[in-house]
């Protein structure tokens, strides 16, 4: 038996894409080739989806291009679009503000339709080449992720190899909203993290780290989620010092009571509270344009900047040393 398949349309540059719904029991969720995106979660006896995506292609090659996008070859931030590599410096493309990289450049895993590699009623497998050189960083990489439905849990497994020395930190940036509502508001978070790498203006880290207890970014034991302008996040969480066992990350509670708990191996989770853009002029899956602040991304990754802190976890990959990584959710119902 197959995934069940449907097209979804053709990228502006004349590729076509498919979409990919896994999953026979409780839960059924739907992957994209391009990006890989996690397009739409669905539980059985919910009306509405759990995470944020729409039908329309065009939105996700526009401003909706992160929504459940994998994102790299380095997710988050890189200072000075620059770092060392195999004891060289290596130089990127400055995308963000002329001056820093963000998720990879501009050309990244997220804006490139996927090869689909295997596929299965429970799994989809999809893999993608990034040339050498492409916004500066070096060797082919190829990466494979793997996406599985098992009872109420998805898996993601990620891996990718390279020719020659580079970094890899990949990240599903999927933003999350359990109730289907257009806020976060009422969202109850605990986050297996102590303390968070700071952060500069430009939400570059500083190398230095900062302990959550006593502060609005504690959610040790688990709380109300209330973002807002003058209470913002997009930081990043220090789950452990170094990748480690699949271990948990998060557990995320809707007012309806629908719960969905993150495991990971990655050192990191990211927390953003999509406050900065809404999906305007694009609907997601409530029929709906999601405003400010309607979801959170919980982003599995090796801390921020990681290849310029001499003390954080690893990013760099060799030939012989693959990248690895593998991300659970697991979802139920009130």
């Amino acid at each position: 038996m197959s995934a069940r398949s449907r097209p979804f349309g053709t990228t502006a540059d004349g590729q076509p894409v498919r979409a990919f719904t896994i999953g026979q029991g409780p839960l059924q969720v739907t992957i994209l080739t391009w990006g890989a995106v996690l397009q739409d979660v669905r539980l059985a006896g919910v009306a509405h989806g759990l995470t944020l995506g729409t039908e329309e292609l065009s939105g996700y090659e526009a401003g909706m291009i992160s929504f459940g996008a994998l994102m790299g070859p380095v997710a988050n931030r890189i200072r000075d679009a620059r770092a060392p590599i195999a004891g060289k410096m290596h130089h990127f493309e400055a995308n963000l503000a002329g001056q820093h990289t963000l998720h990879g450049g501009s050309e990244g895993t997220q804006g490139r339709v996927w090869d689909l590699v295997a596929q299965g009623p429970d799994y989809v497998t999809l893999a993608t080449v990034l040339p050498d050189g492409l916004s500066g960083f070096p060797g082919q990489r190829r990466l494979e992720a793997t996406y599985r439905v098992t009872g109420f849990d998805l898996d993601l497994e990620i891996t990718g190899t390279t020719d020659a020395p580079t970094l890899l930190n990949i990240a599903n940036h999927s933003y999350w909203n359990l109730d289907g509502t257009d806020r976060i508001d009422g969202h109850r978070l605990q986050v297996h993290g102590e303390r968070y790498t700071m952060s500069d203006a430009d939400l570059i880290v500083t190398g230095a780290l900062g302990e959550v207890a006593g502060t609005p970014l504690d959610f040790l034991e688990q709380r109300l989620f209330a973002p807002g302008p003058e209470r913002r996040f997009d930081l990043n969480y220090v789950l452990s010092p170094a990748r480690r066992d699949l271990s948990p990350a998060c557990r995320l509670v809707g007012a309806s009571g629908i719960a969905m708990e993150m495991f990971t191996t990655e050192p990191g989770l990211q927390v953003f509270d999509l406050g900065t853009f809404d999906t305007a002029p694009y609907a997601v899956h409530t029929g709906r344009i999601a405003p400010r602040f309607s979801a959170i991304a919980l982003e599995a990754q090796v801390w921020p900047d990681a290849a310029n802190h001499a003390g954080f976890p690893s990013i760099e990959v060799i030939p012989d040393a693959p990248y690895r990584q593998h991300t659970r959710w697991r979802f139920t119902a009130p």
